[in-house]
C-alpha cells in the first residue's frame, strides 16, 4: 500500500466531535497524521493562504460564522478584504472550520468526516 509513505496532516481541536472522528477516521485507514493543534498553533498567513487555494474557498467561507468572535470583530462587514480576513483567523484561530485534513497536495474539510477520504 503506498498509504504509508504519505504524509497526511490534520488540523485538529480534540474537543471538537468531528475533528475527533475524521482523526479516528484516518486512524482506521492506516494512517498515523501529524497532528497540529491549530488553537496552539495556528497556521500562519502564507499557510492559510495556501489552504484556502487547495480547498478553493474564500477566506470567510472557512469562518465558523457562529462563534462569538466572529459578531464581536464584525466580521460579516463586507468591506474587509481577504488579507484581513486571513490576518484575523491566525490571530483568532478559534475562527477557522474544522478540522481541516491535508494530503497528496490537496486539502478537505472533514465535515462529514467521510469527505477527507477522497484526498488520501
Amino acid at each position: 500500500m503506498q498509504n504509508s509513505h504519505m504524509t497526511v496532516k490534520i488540523l485538529h481541536n480534540p474537543r471538537c466531535s468531528k475533528s475527533r472522528a475524521t482523526l479516528a477516521l484516518l486512524q482506521e485507514q492506516g494512517l498515523e497524521p501529524e497532528v497540529v493543534r491549530y488553537l496552539d498553533t495556528p497556521p500562519d498567513a502564507a499557510t492559510l493562504k495556501q489552504i484556502l487555494e487547495l480547498l478553493e474557498l474564500a477566506p470567510r467561507e472557512l469562518m465558523r460564522k457562529g462563534e462569538t468572535e466572529y459578531r464581536e470583530l464584525g466580521l460579516s462587514d463586507h468591506d474587509l478584504d481577504d488579507a484581513a480576513l486571513i490576518a484575523t483567523m491566525v490571530a483568532h484561530p478559534k475562527l477557522i472550520e474544522r478540522p481541516i485534513v491535508l494530503a497528496n497536495g490537496k486539502a478537505a474539510i472533514g465535515r462529514p468526516p467521510e469527505s477527507v477520504l477522497e484526498i488520501l
